[in-house]
């Protein structure tokens, strides 16, 4: 009888690990080691592009991409516009979105060009409140090496970074006050303040 429940036991716990690996993944929580495995092939990702020798607007193209595959850019340009996304259209969303996840590739394609004949290594990854927190290390020739934060979560259904804080400096903050300074500037007119982001 022992041996009937045990094995019992054992069968349910089979199946139960079974129907936890064909759940869909937003059904399950992302998991300290999945953040960790995303960042580290990202990080080996932005390795290979800035030590290709390719030229700025060709890693601008990669960067875009890398952007793309492992940044929930929803979500950061949700933020970026903040208040002014409650009054944007549906196609204005849309447009934002476009001209910033292009702005965003620039704009930390070229922090990472100075990384250029350097490494980012990932040292630790720890829980915080609702995400998790990756770091890892830049080393540069010639410089201290200094941290890089990525904050991961799956909000989306996907495991995806939302924030880089580099040397202290939080992107989500950054930017909230770059595109805020930007709506300043074009008169809270959005349609304008796209067209200012495209360049």
């Amino acid at each position: 009888m022992a041996g009937d429940l045990n094995r019992r036991g054992v069968g349910a716990l089979g199946l139960g690990a079974l129907a936890l690996g064909l759940l869909p993944r937003a059904a399950r929580a992302l998991t300290v080691d999945e953040a960790r495995a995303l960042v580290d092939k990202l990080i080996a990702e932005i390795n290979a592009v800035i030590n290709s020798g390719a030229s700025e607007s060709a890693m601008f193209v990669k960067f875009e991409s890398i952007f793309d595959r492992y940044a929930d850019v929803d979500y950061i340009a949700q933020s970026a516009l903040g208040p002014a996304g409650r009054q944007a259209s549906a196609a204005q969303k849309a447009a934002f979105k476009t001209a910033f996840r292009r702005y965003l590739a620039v704009k930390y394609g070229k922090r990472f060009r100075e990384f250029i004949g350097g490494t980012i290594v990932v040292t630790d990854a720890r829980p915080l409140k609702s995400f998790y927190e990756v770091i890892s290390q830049a080393k540069l020739p010639g410089q201290n090496p200094f941290e890089v934060r990525w904050q991961v979560f799956d909000k989306s259904g996907q495991d995806k970074f939302f924030n880089i804080i580099i040397e202290g400096v939080n992107m989500l903050s950054a930017e909230r006050t770059e595109i805020g300074a930007l709506l300043d500037k074009n008169g809270g007119n959005i349609d304008k303040m796209i067209a200012s982001l495209k360049g």
